[in-house]
C-alpha cells in the first residue's frame, strides 16, 4: 500500500547526469575549467565510477553496493556533514566572549563586473572587508583594539542569483597595542555599520583602480550606500556552530530539489524576507547554469583568517584564551560533552531487509572513465 511506497529522492548528481552531458556539448567551451571538474565530480559521485564496496547480509543474502563519495567543495552530498568535522579542528579559534557576525555585501552594480572576473575582485574583497572592520574597531573612539576575524565568502542567494557576500565571524573585544590588555566590546555592539559601509567602499575602489577593470565599473558604484551588518551570535562554541554551516553549505542542497521531468528541474527555496517559501520551475539548462555560477575558480580560497586569528598568530591566542579565562573564572571554554562534536566512527552496515550486521564481500574499483548515463539510470530503475 501508500505507506510502503519508497521516496524517491532527487540529488544535483541526478540532475547533472541527466542533463550535464546535453549543457556541455552546447555550452562546454564556454565553462571554466573549474566548473566542468565540478560537474564532472558530481555526476561520478557514489556510482561505480568512484569504486567501493559490497557488502552482504549472512542472513537474507541481501546485496549492498556503498560506493565512493567525490569529495568536491561544490558538491551538497559530500558537503552536507564536513561542518562537523571542521568544528573539531577548530578549538584555537574559542574564546570566552561574545561573538558577532559581520556581513560585507557586494552592491549589484559591481556583480556584473565581478562575475567574469571572481579570483580579482573576491580576494580584494576579502582584503577590503577585513581591512576595513580592523581599521575601525583599532580607532579609539570605537573598540581601540586587533580584532580575530575568520571570514567565508557566498555567492547566491536562496534561489541561486549571483550574490556575493562575505560573512565573518569576529569574537566581541580586542588586544591593544600594547599586546597585553584586552578591550571587551559591549554585549550587545562592535562598530557602527554606516562609517564601515563607508570604509570598504573606498578601500575595494583603491584596489580596482589599479587593475584593468577599472574602466569597466560604472561611476555609480562608488556613490550609493554600501550594505553591511553586524549582529551577536552569542560566545565561544555557539559562534563557531554558527558559522559552519556558512563553511560548508553549497548553492543548493539535495533536500531542497523537488523534481525534474520534461527537461525542467523544480526546487524549493525561502524568501529572505517574509520567510516563505517558493516553489520554483527552470529549464534544465538555466538551472545547470545558475548553480554553476557558483563554482569558485580553482585554488580560490574560500575561509581566510585575519588578525588575531591568523595561521601565525594562533600560539600567540592561545595565551589571550588562557588570560581571558582567568580574568572571566565562571566562563567554560570547552561546551559540555553533550555538545561538542563526536569523532568519525565507523558504523556498522545494516541490512534494510532484515536488520542483520553486513558483511564486507569485495572493493570495487575506481572507473577510468566517467560513469555511463544510461547505465547509471537503469541502475536507478532497477533499485
Amino acid at each position: 500500500g501508500g505507506a510502503n511506497r519508497r521516496v524517491v529522492v532527487i540529488t544535483l548528481g541526478d540532475v547533472f547526469r541527466r542533463y550535464g552531458p546535453a549543457s556541455r556539448a552546447r555550452w562546454g567551451s564556454q565553462r571554466s575549467s573549474a566548473q566542468l571538474a565540478a560537474m564532472h565530480a558530481i555526476e561520478a559521485c557514489r556510482t561505480e565510477a568512484l569504486g567501493g564496496q559490497v557488502y552482504r547480509c549472512p542472513h537474507c543474502d541481501q546485496v549492498r553496493y556503498a560506493y565512493h563519495s567525490c569529495r568536491n567543495r561544490h558538491c551538497p552530498t559530500c558537503q552536507h556533514d564536513a561542518a562537523q568535522d571542521w568544528l573539531a579542528r577548530q578549538q584555537d579559534l574559542l574564546l570566552p566572549v561574545p561573538s558577532f557576525l559581520v556581513t560585507f555585501t557586494l552592491p549589484a552594480a559591481l556583480r556584473a563586473i565581478a562575475f567574469p572576473h571572481q579570483a580579482q575582485v573576491d580576494d580584494r574583497f576579502f582584503r577590503a572587508s577585513a581591512a576595513a572592520l580592523q581599521q575601525l574597531a583599532q580607532d579609539p573612539r570605537f573598540l581601540g583594539g586587533q580584532l580575530g576575524m575568520v571570514g567565508v565568502l557566498q555567492t547566491w542567494t536562496r534561489d541561486l542569483r549571483y550574490h556575493p557576500h562575505i560573512h565573518y565571524l569576529v569574537p566581541g573585544g580586542g588586544l591593544s597595542a600594547d599586546g597585553r590588555t584586552w578591550i571587551t566590546a559591549r554585549a550587545d555592539f562592535l562598530v557602527h555599520v554606516k562609517p564601515l559601509a563607508i570604509l570598504v567602499r573606498a578601500k575595494l575602489q583603491a584596489a580596482l583602480r589599479q587593475t584593468e577593470l577599472w574602466r569597466s565599473i560604472p561611476a555609480e558604484v562608488w556613490r550609493q550606500a554600501w550594505v553591511v551588518d553586524c549582529r551577536p551570535v552569542g560566545s565561544g562554541w555557539t559562534a563557531l556552530k554558527y558559522l559552519a554551516p556558512y563553511v560548508f553549505r553549497v548553492a543548493l542542497s539535495n533536500h531542497r530539489i523537488l523534481g525534474m521531468a520534461d527537461g525542467e528541474v523544480t526546487f524549493r527555496s525561502q524568501d529572505g524576507e517574509t520567510r516563505q517559501t517558493r516553489i520554483s520551475t527552470l529549464s534544465a539548462e538555466a538551472f545547470i547554469e545558475r548553480f554553476l555560477q557558483h563554482i569558485l575558480p580553482k585554488g580560490f580560497v574560500k575561509v581566510r583568517s585575519y588578525g588575531l586569528f591568523r595561521v601565525g598568530a594562533r600560539q600567540h591566542l592561545t595565551r589571550l584564551r588562557a588570560q581571558l579565562i582567568l580574568q572571566q573564572r565562571k566562563v567554560e571554554l570547552l561546551p559540555p560533552d553533550d555538545e561538542r562534536p563526536e569523532p568519525d566512527q565507523h558504523q556498522d552496515l545494516r541490512c534494510p531487509n532484515c536488520g542483520q550486521a553486513l558483511r564486507l564481500e569485495r572493493v570495487l574499483p575506481r572507473q577510468r572513465a566517467p560513469p555511463d548515463v544510461q547505465s547509471v539510470a537503469s541502475r536507478e530503475q532497477r533499485r
